[in-house]
């Protein structure tokens, strides 16, 4: 039954995006407890603070998730952006270099990367983030520069990993920054 449910979960996810979740029926078939541990994830990066924080957020979760990968997790998250109404010029200027162009997602963008790296500015940017929307989007945006990177490190552990492939934003193929 628990498996039938995790599958039915995994499709919607799939049709929704059109994204590939055969390494989730991989794991569903193997271990429904398993496929229950990667939802469970998602409460933690899902984790958004405020509704005005929410182009930040979307920003952090673009970066790890960009940082852990070049392909579909990465095009996931553009999707799921784009879904919440995030403009698609910022998210353009981050995947192609240029976060400082990218107003509120930019911060996000550029906060992570500094999180990833223990780039010393990095609370000079949640202080930032903090100012301007909130401690919660601050959190959140904690949450989301751990968390971009799971799903992309994970699949490849998995044997699915993905190479790089052209990330398009809402019809513009961003050329992706060396």
């Amino acid at each position: 039954m628990i498996r039938s449910i995790l599958h039915r979960a995994a499709r919607s996810l799939a049709r929704r995006y059109s994204y590939d979740t055969t390494y989730l029926h991989e794991v569903i078939d193997v271990s429904p407890g398993a496929a229950m541990g990667i939802q469970r994830l998602r409460g933690f990066y899902k984790y958004r603070g405020s509704k005005a924080g929410l182009p930040v957020w979307f920003g952090a979760l673009l970066a790890s998730t960009l940082e852990g990968d070049c392909g579909p997790c990465v095009q996931l998250v553009i999707d799921m952006a784009l879904e919440q109404g995030i403009e698609p010029a910022p998210i353009l200027a981050c995947v192609e270099g240029r976060p400082h162009e990218a107003g509120p997602v930019g911060l996000g963008f550029r906060f992570a990367g500094m999180a990833i790296a223990d780039d010393l500015e990095t609370d000079t940017l949640r202080c930032e983030i903090q100012t301007a929307f909130g401690r919660k989007a601050a959190i959140s945006c904690a949450f989301a520069a751990a968390a971009g990177r799971v799903y992309p490190v994970m699949k490849r552990g998995l044997g699915h990993g993905k190479a790089c492939q052209k990330l398009d934003i809402s019809g513009h193929i961003a050329k992706l920054a060396a």
